[in-house]
C-alpha cells in the first residue's frame, strides 16, 4: 500500500471518528426522547412514544423558564447590538495610538469569568438599591440582562469590526460632499452595509444569552431561566422529557439555519440577476433605470 493510500485511510478514519464524536450524543439523545422507558436509555428500547413531548408541554416550571429565557434573550439583543455597534464605530474614529488600550478595555468582559460578572452585578445593584432606595433596580431579570450584555456586546462589537474593515470610507465622504447629514449617512449608507453584521450579531447575542448559565445563575436571583431549571433537574435526576426538549431545540435550530440559507441563496440569485442586467445594459451602452 502506497504512502498516499495510507494517508487517505488515516484521514478518513479521523473524519469518521470526529463525526461520531460530534453526532453520537445527539443520536443517543434523540432515541431516548422517543423511548417509552422512564429513564433516558437507548437499550432496551421498550417502545416508541411521544409522551415525553406531551409531558414537556405540561411542565409549568420548564415553560416558565423558557419564557424567561426568551424574554431575557430579546432584551439582551436590544441592548448588546446597539452597544456593540457603538463600540465598533468608536474604534474606527479614535486615534490609532489609543486603539490598543480601548480594545483591551472593551474586550476585557469576554475574558472575565461569568461567575465574577454575575456576582459583581448583584453586589453593584444591591448597593445602588440601598443608596437610592429604588427597589425596582434589584430585579433578577434586569440584572441578568445587564450582566449578560456586558460581555455579549463585546462579541457583537467584534462582528461589526470585521464588517467595517471592508467598508469604503469614500462612500461616506461622497455623501457628505453631496450635502447629506451625518445621520443620513449613517442611515442610508453605513447601516445598509452593516445589515448582515446586524443580523449576525443579533443571532449571536440571542443564542449566547439563551444558553448562558454561569452569569445567569447568580444574577437571576429568585427567578428561573431554562438553563437554571435544567441544571436543577439534572441534579435531581434526569428524565426523557429533557431529551425531548433537546430534540425540539435542535429541530428549531436546524430549521432556522435551513431557512436562513434558503433566503441567502435567493438574495444571491437576485443579486446575480441584477448584475447581469447591469452588465448587459452597460454592454449595450444604455443607462439602467433604478426601480
Amino acid at each position: 500500500m502506497s504512502a498516499g493510500a495510507v494517508g487517505r485511510a488515516i484521514l478518513g478514519l479521523y473524519i469518521a471518528i470526529f463525526f461520531v464524536y460530534l453526532f453520537a450524543p445527539l443520536a443517543i439523545m434523540g432515541i431516548t426522547a422517543f423511548n417509552s422507558s422512564t429513564y433516558p436509555a437507548v437499550v432496551p428500547f421498550e417502545g416508541f412514544t411521544l409522551n415525553w413531548f406531551a409531558a414537556l408541554l405540561t411542565d409549568g416550571e420548564m415553560l416558565t423558564g423558557l419564557r424567561t429565557s426568551l424574554w431575557i434573550g430579546l432584551l439582551v439583543v436590544l441592548v448588546s447590538v446597539p452597544t456593540g455597534l457603538a463600540g465598533a464605530l468608536v474604534m474606527t474614529q479614535i486615534h490609532a495610538r489609543a486603539r490598543s488600550l480601548y480594545y483591551l478595555v472593551v474586550v476585557s468582559p469576554v475574558l472575565t469569568p461569568g461567575v465574577i460578572i454575575g456576582i459583581s452585578t448583584v453586589v453593584f445593584w444591591r448597593d445602588v438599591t440601598t443608596i437610592t432606595g429604588l427597589k425596582g433596580l434589584y430585579d433578577g431579570i434586569l440584572m441578568t440582562v445587564l450582566a449578560q450584555s456586558s460581555f455579549i456586546s463585546a462579541y457583537c462589537m467584534l462582528i461589526f469590526l470585521a464588517r467595517l474593515q471592508r467598508f469604503d470610507r469614500a462612500l461616506e465622504e461622497a455623501a457628505l460632499d453631496l450635502g447629506a447629514t451625518h445621520t443620513q449617512v449613517f442611515r442610508d449608507v453605513l447601516l445598509p452595509f452593516l445589515m448582515p453584521a446586524v443580523v449576525s450579531a443579533a443571532a449571536i447575542a440571542f443564542l449566547s444569552s439563551f444558553e448562558n448559565y454561569n452569569t445567569t445563575t447568580f444574577a437571576i436571583l429568585a427567578d428561573k431561566t431554562l438553563t437554571t431549571v435544567l441544571a436543577g433537574r439534572v441534579r435531581q435526576g434526569t428524565t426523557p422529557a429533557l431529551s425531548a426538549l433537546a430534540v425540539l431545540i435542535v429541530a428549531v435550530t436546524v430549521a432556522g439555519a435551513v431557512l436562513y440559507e434558503i433566503l441567502k441563496r435567493r438574495e444571491d440569485a437576485r443579486a446575480r440577476v441584477r448584475r447581469k442586467a447591469a452588465q448587459a445594459a452597460d454592454d449595450a451602452g444604455l443607462v439602467p433605470v433604478a426601480t
